[in-house]
């Protein structure tokens, strides 16, 4: 060293080399340090764009659903309210003499049931049951039942829909009655029976006054003949309860019916089959054989 440099001189020269050097490496290979008094602020490093959405941006982005309208909403079912009528007509006649549990009935709707203006059970759609009892009369007591239960509601389109109704009311053409559990009952005829056991009783007074010639003889033959009379009642049933082809046939709904709306879309109120109601029956007992 010349005889200038001191050793102060030499140590002010490395520390300026220092400050220059440091920074540099510092910049490179790790984060930058405070910047120094007099120096500019060092710049941020660049970061290079990317394809995934901040998560407020993606909050922010509305998503698409697939979840469809419950079914029961008001929106995608049409409601017929309960204590609604469903006036029917019978296709297939069906009787006490005959019936059996399990026996199909078929009926049809005659006339449209509107719901707020719209149609939402066409005249001649379709309903489906079954027999749930028949009992025939009994001889000495007892009138004839016949007990229908409707399942299936059946409309023009093919949609079907579970019903579980009974009859409220029934025009057999005779003098059968419907019960509040929807059970038709036969007549009983007990016009019938003291019209057999009186006649049968004139019939043996003046077979036995003719015979005899004598009031004791019509006596006689009056208790005969009224025998007979109690035994012709005796051996034969009561009148049948009858449903004949053509009946009509009230239902009303103890419950509310639910359609979906997708599938009840009529424009017009239909129409149902023409079928002649029953002729007037008298109520008659059955003869031999029963």
């Amino acid at each position: 060293m010349g005889p200038g440099f001191t050793r102060a001189s030499l140590l002010a020269v490395f520390a300026m080399a220092l400050g220059t050097v440091f920074p540099l490496w510092a910049q490179q290979d790790g984060p930058m340090p405070p910047a120094q008094p007099g120096q500019p602020p060092a710049q941020p490093a660049m970061q290079k764009p990317t394809d995934q959405p901040t998560a407020q941006a993606a909050a922010q982005t509305p998503v698409a659903s697939n979840a469809k309208t419950p079914a029961g909403s008001p929106a995608a079912q049409v409601r017929i309210p309960s204590g609604t009528v469903l006036p029917l007509v019978l296709h297939n006649g069906i009787s006490t003499r005959s019936a059996k549990i399990g026996d199909p009935v078929y009926f049809e709707t005659l006339f449209p049931v509107m719901v707020e203006g719209r149609v939402a059970i066409p005249a001649g759609s379709y309903v489906s049951g079954e027999v749930t009892e028949s009992v025939r009369p009994g001889r000495v007591k007892g009138r004839a039942e016949l007990m229908v239960k409707l399942t299936t509601l059946i409309l023009p389109n093919a949609y079907m829909v579970n019903l579980n109704a009974i009859p409220s009311d029934a025009s057999t053409g005779g003098a059968e009655t419907v019960d509040d559990e929807g059970r038709v009952k036969g007549d009983s005829d007990k016009g019938g029976d003291a019209g057999t056991i009186a006649s049968t009783t004139i019939a043996g007074a003046g077979i036995g006054s003719i015979a005899s010639r004598s009031g004791k003889g019509a006596g006689i033959g009056a208790g005969v003949g009224a025998a007979a009379g109690l035994v012709a009642v005796l051996l034969t049933r009561g009148p049948e309860a009858e449903m004949p082809r053509g009946t009509t046939v009230d239902v009303t709904l103890t419950r509310p019916l639910f359609l979906d709306a997708d599938k009840d879309q009529f424009t017009t109120p239909g129409t149902a089959t023409a079928l002649p109601g029953p002729g007037n029956r008298e109520p008659v007992r059955n003869k031999f054989p029963f």
